[in-house]
C-alpha cells in the first residue's frame, strides 16, 4: 500500500486546484476515537465504467451511494481524494439540529412566504427522521434531548423569543424559553447564558462513527469506494462522463457532486463559485474531573450553540470531555496561526471559567460550505445533463445531509417528487451578488477582503453594539 501523504493544515479550496492524493486526516478526536477504519476499495487503478460516480465520500456522498443502491438497486461507485470520510465529515461538531442551512424559519416566511415556508418545514422535519433513522442502525454514540439556543447576551432575548413563538404558533414544534436560572440550575452552567430556547430535536453523534456505519452498509450492496482518487477532470461526451483521476479514468451515466466545503473552482463548471469555503475551529478537553463537572454543572448532553453571528457550538461528550467550535482563520495559510485556538480557548474559558488552564487534548480545523444565499441546495443544475450536486449546508450538514443524499439518489435514479418543487431543490445555487460564472471564478481569492470585513462587523456587533 502506497504510504499517505502528510495532512495539510494549510489547504484552501479557494486557491487550490485539488483537497490532494491520498492525504493522511485531520488530527481529530473523532480519527482518535473512532476505532478500525471499515474496509474500502482502494485507489482507481484503471479505466472503469460505473453506472453512476459519487465524487466525495462524505455523509453526502455515502447517504447518496447508500439510498441508490438500498432504494433502487444502483450500484454506484464513490470517488475520494485522500481518505474516505476525510473532509467535513471527520471535522465537524457532531451536532445533527432539525435544520438546513443558515436561515431559521422566520426567514423563511421572509423570503418564500407562509405556505412555501410551512411544506419546507414538512421537507426539513422529514429530513431529520431520516437522519434518525440511520443513527438508531449505526453505533454513533447518540446524545439525543433536543438543541438548547442560548442567548450569550441579554439583547438576544427579544430574537430568542421572536424565534420561539414563530415555531411555535406557525409551525407546531414545542419549542420554550429558558430564564437564565433555568438556563445554569437546570442544564448547564455557561456564564455567559442570558436566557435559552430550547427546541425538542438535536442528537449529538460521533460524526466518524456515523459515517463509517454508512459506508458499511453501502458497501454491503455493492457499492464501491475509491480513495486516493481526486477528480483531476471532467468532461462529458456523447451524454458519457468521463472523470480522470491519477490511476484512470471512470466513465459514467450519471454523476453527483458531494464534495462540500471542499469543493474546488475547476471540478466542475456547474460549482465554479457556487460556495464560499469558511473555516471553523473546533476544539475536545481532557475529561473533567468530578468537581469540574460540578463546577460547570454539565447536566445536559444535548447539542448547544449560541447567538452570536459567529457562533460558538459546544456540548459534553459521553467520556465527559467538552467540545467547542466556532469559525475560524479567513485563509487556509493562515489557519495554524495559534491565536485562532486562541479564540476557541478564550470562549471556553469565558462561558466555563472553571475551566479556565484546562488542558486541551485535541485541536483542529476544516472548510465549511456556505451558500451566497445561505441555503443548501440539492439540484440537477442542466436538465440536458445526468450531473448533480447537493451542497451548501453553512454547518448544518451533519443532519440533513441524509436526507440530501437520499433525495440526490432519487434524483440519479429518475424519481419524481412533490419535495422538488421546494427552493432547495427547484433551482442551483446562486452565484455571489450579481456576478456571473467567469467572473466569480477569476475574483474569487478577492471574496476573502470582503469576508474580512464582514467578520469585523459581526464582531462588533456580537460583542459591542
Amino acid at each position: 500500500m502506497k504510504p499517505l501523504s502528510p495532512y495539510d493544515p494549510q489547504y484552501d479550496p479557494l486557491v487550490a486546484r485539488t483537497p490532494g492524493h491520498g492525504r493522511d486526516y485531520a488530527p481529530t478526536y473523532w480519527v482518535a476515537t473512532a476505532g478500525t477504519p471499515p474496509e474500502d476499495d482502494g485507489p482507481i487503478l484503471a479505466d472503469t465504467d460505473a453506472d453512476v460516480v459519487i465524487v466525495g465520500s462524505g455523509f453526502t456522498g455515502l447517504a447518496t451511494a447508500l439510498f441508490l443502491a438500498r432504494e433502487h438497486g444502483i450500484r454506484a461507485t464513490v470517488l475520494e481524494a485522500n481518505q474516505s470520510i476525510w473532509g467535513c465529515t471527520s471535522r465537524n461538531g457532531g451536532q445533527g439540529q432539525n435544520a438546513s442551512g443558515r436561515l431559521y424559519r422566520s426567514q423563511w416566511i421572509e423570503r418564500w412566504g407562509k405556505e412555501t415556508a410551512l411544506k419546507l418545514d414538512a421537507e426539513i422535519r422529514q429530513g431529520f427522521e431520516t437522519f434518525k433513522s440511520l443513527v438508531a442502525e449505526i453505533p454513533c454514540d447518540p446524545q439525543p434531548g433536543g438543541h438548547l439556543y442560548i442567548a450569550h447576551r441579554e439583547k438576544k432575548m427579544d430574537f430568542l423569543s421572536h424565534e420561539a413563538k414563530v415555531m411555535r404558533e406557525v409551525f407546531g414544534y414545542d419549542t420554550h424559553i429558558l430564564s437564565a436560572d433555568e438556563v445554569r440550575y437546570r442544564y448547564v452552567k455557561d456564564a455567559e447564558a442570558a436566557g435559552a430556547m430550547h427546541e425538542p430535536d438535536g442528537i449529538g453523534v460521533h460524526p466518524l462513527k456515523l459515517a463509517q456505519g454508512y459506508l458499511r452498509k453501502a458497501r454491503a450492496l455493492g457499492v464501491k469506494v475509491h480513495p486516493a482518487s481526486p477528480v483531476l477532470e471532467c468532461e462529458t461526451r456523447n451524454g458519457v462522463h468521463y472523470l480522470k483521476t491519477p490511476g484512470g479514468t471512470a466513465r459514467a451515466r450519471a454523476v453527483g457532486f458531494a464534495t462540500g466545503g471542499y469543493t474546488s473552482n475547476g471540478l466542475h463548471r456547474s460549482l465554479d463559485s457556487k460556495i464560499m469555503p469558511i473555516l471553523s475551529n473546533s476544539l475536545v478537553t481532557r475529561v473533567l474531573t468530578p468537581e469540574e463537572l460540578e463546577a460547570t454543572n454539565f447536566l445536559t448532553t444535548e447539542v448547544i450553540t449560541d447567538t452570536r453571528t459567529l457562533r460558538f457550538y459546544y456540548r459534553k461528550l459521553p467520556d465527559n470531555r467538552v467540545q467547542i467550535g466556532s469559525r475560524s482563520s479567513i485563509t487556509g495559510a493562515d489557519a495554524p496561526n495559534p491565536r485562532h485556538l486562541q479564540v476557541l480557548v478564550n470562549g471556553l474559558h469565558r462561558k466555563f471559567p472553571a475551566l479556565k488552564g484546562i488542558e486541551i487534548d485535541y485541536s483542529w480545523w476544516g472548510w465549511v460550505d456556505v451558500s451566497h444565499d445561505m441555503m443548501p441546495r440539492i439540484v440537477q443544475p442542466d436538465p440536458r445533463q445526468s450531473v448533480f450536486y447537493a451542497l451548501g449546508y453553512g454547518g448544518n450538514g451533519v443532519s440533513f445531509s441524509a436526507h440530501a443524499g437520499r433525495r440526490m439518489a432519487e434524483r440519479i435514479a429518475g424519481k419524481t417528487n412533490k419535495s422538488f418543487e421546494l427552493p432547495i431543490y427547484n433551482s442551483p445555487l446562486p452565484y455571489p451578488n450579481v456576478l456571473n460564472r467567469v467572473e466569480s471564478r477569476a475574483l474569487a481569492p478577492f471574496r476573502r477582503f470582503g469576508q474580512r470585513m464582514l467578520y469585523h462587523w459581526y464582531y462588533l456587533h456580537d460583542e459591542l453594539f
